[in-house]
């Protein structure tokens, strides 16, 4: 959440950045409001529990009928004035949560994804000499993948990964881990994009519950929106839409000292989607589905350090895909298209020869203290204390990246090669063959 004084000190600095974000500046005056009269009653009901414990001590040496009527008095009124603060401070963060974090300056500003800004293209496009077929022409008649069995058994929008694909996802795993955790392979990454001055401290290695309490995910602002999620109503629990949901609360409540930041980790876990806004969108094949498995890297980090941070994560993404040679465009997120924690947004798209473009395969995410506010997660710099800054980051959305592998590397004998760096764990060099 943004900083309540930031909102009271600079309302007009918050008005333009949520309008940017496509949201009603309006609601920064409701808060105002709100949160004008929960101070003035929180104010009273300070100086009312302040005189009833005046009243408690002089009840300790005199139990007059006098001084025990006006305890009584006051307590039903401490009562009253405790409700209205309560029920004034819910109100004030209702619209509190509903207020985006501020986009950088730099941010592009646009309505929707039409107005993000391409910043470049990597890598060299597949140029086939034979008529290519799409991935799941390809899949099935490999039986490699099988959604008409999966539709019978859990229905729309999910499938079986079978064989070498299986095989394919387990070396993304891999392959991702071993270059992640390995400081050597951090420090090429550094050098290769000319990020020497930034940390190549590993990232820890995670696999993190799937499920969630309703109030994290809350803290988390990945609640919303709710028809996303699947949600366990006989424990309140939520399942996941990315590891990032339940990475970020590791450090719930916790500070950290200077010296042990930055925290990074890399998670490997299933997430589950409803697709509730995407009706008719991608409904053939493994695209966009209601369970897919997903690499997510986390950070933790002093506040100066996280746009060099969000910089070295869009770095490791561009070098594992790098690592695939597959062509990819590295895409700035405008403020009508970025999520409602994001100050910054850097989007990665591989390339699709079925649909002649590029589609999304990456994200990264800088949240500043926008999350961690939320969850009490600080740093102790000197004698300071502060809200650490969060990022997220995608390392691979596995059957996105599947799908990209499938097509790239098809060959006319209808065949798959296997990418080189992946060639090791996978145990072979081609599918099919």
């Amino acid at each position: 959440m943004l900083d309540v004084n930031l909102i009271r000190q600079d309302p007009e600095k918050v008005k333009k950045g949520i309008e940017k974000k496509g949201v009603d500046p309006k609601l920064v005056d409701k808060f105002l409001r709100l949160d004008e009269k929960w101070r003035k009653v929180s104010e009273l009901l300070g100086n009312l529990q302040a005189e009833q414990n005046k009243i408690s001590k002089s009840i300790a040496g005199d139990k007059s009928d006098h001084l025990m009527s006006q305890a009584q008095v006051l307590k039903k009124r401490i009562a009253e004035v405790g409700e209205e603060e309560r029920e004034l401070k819910e109100k004030r963060d209702e619209i509190l949560y509903q207020l985006p974090n501020l986009p950088f300056d730099e941010v592009p500003v646009g309505k929707n994804e039409s107005e993000n800004k391409v910043l470049r293209e990597v890598g060299k496009k597949p140029n086939f000499d034979f008529k290519f077929k799409d991935y799941l022409t390809l899949g099935e008649s490999l039986d490699l993948i099988d959604v008409k069995t999966a539709s019978l058994v859990s229905g729309t929008r999910f499938g079986y990964l079978k064989r070498e694909v299986v095989m394919l996802e387990f070396a993304l795993v891999w392959y991702t881990m071993k270059t992640l955790a390995d400081e050597k392979e951090l420090s090429k990454i550094a050098k290769k994009f000319g990020l020497g001055n930034a940390s190549v401290k590993p990232f820890i290695p995670v696999v993190p519950p799937q499920m969630v309490k309703a109030e994290v995910m809350q803290k988390m602002a990945r609640l919303e929106p709710k028809e996303e999620r699947y949600h366990i109503p006989s424990d309140d629990l939520y399942l996941i839409g990315s590891a990032e949901h339940s990475l970020g609360p590791m450090h719930m409540n916790q500070t950290f000292s200077e010296e042990e930041l930055p925290v990074r980790y890399i998670g490997f876990s299933t997430a589950f989607r409803r697709e509730a806004g995407s009706y008719g969108k991608d409904t053939r094949g493994i695209l966009r589905v209601h369970q897919f498995d997903k690499l997510e890297m986390e950070s933790f980090c002093l506040p100066e350090a996280s746009r060099k941070e969000l910089e070295f994560f869009v770095a490791c993404q561009e070098y594992l895909m790098q690592g695939l040679e597959i062509s990819y465009q590295v895409v700035e997120i405008c403020t009508g298209d970025m999520g409602g924690p994001d100050a910054k947004q850097i989007d990665i798209e591989a390339w699709l020869p079925s649909e002649n473009r590029y589609r999304e395969t990456h994200t990264a995410d800088l949240m500043t203290d926008y999350q961690s506010r939320r969850l009490g997660t600080k740093v102790k710099v000197g004698s300071k204390t502060e809200f650490v800054h969060m990022i997220d980051a995608t390392a691979f959305a596995v059957g996105r990246t599947l799908i990209a592998i499938i097509e790239n590397y098809q060959t006319k004998d209808g065949t798959i090669k296997i990418p080189k760096a992946l060639q090791k764990y996978v145990g072979k060099k081609e599918i099919g063959k």
